[in-house]
């Protein structure tokens, strides 16, 4: 069973912060093979979701009120450790994602920069694609939007 919270940068445990900078570690530079700077200064203005498994953190994304980082909200950094993909937590830190942009932020547009091969995955959450592909970090990517 997946345990999600949400909390603000100084919320966050210095357990919690570096088990977060793992997960992302693992995932986005070491398992897609992609040298990028992943800390990069925004998460201090960021909420953070986290997804706890008998109290290790498998799941993340970090959330964002619009002006921060696009001019709508947005949601970034969605992750879920390999091991644990299986279970299907990518959709439910994604629908606590949603939940917590309309309770904390009290916006109805969120704007993401999606892996092209997780579209599918995004417009079952009601993500709509916007614009044409383009590389981050050299991964191809894409504008989707939720309202």
């Amino acid at each position: 069973m997946l345990s999600i919270s949400v909390k603000y940068f100084n919320e966050l445990t210095l357990q919690e912060l570096y088990d977060i900078l793992q997960l992302r570690s693992e995932v986005f530079v070491v398992e897609q093979d992609c040298v990028y700077q992943d800390i990069d200064g925004k998460d201090a203005k960021a909420l953070h979701l986290i997804g706890k498994k008998e109290g290790k953190v498998v799941a993340y994304t970090r959330l964002f009120p619009g002006g921060a980082y696009f001019e709508e909200a947005s949601i970034g950094r969605v992750v879920v450790s390999k091991t644990e993909r299986q279970y299907g937590y990518g959709h439910d830190i994604i629908k606590a994602s949603l939940e917590a942009v309309k309770n904390y932020f009290r916006e109805n547009k969120i704007k993401i920069s999606a892996q092209e091969y997780l579209v599918r995955f995004y417009e079952k959450h009601g993500f709509v694609k916007i614009g044409e592909g383009y590389l981050e970090d050299g991964i191809p990517h894409v504008a989707m939007i939720w309202k």
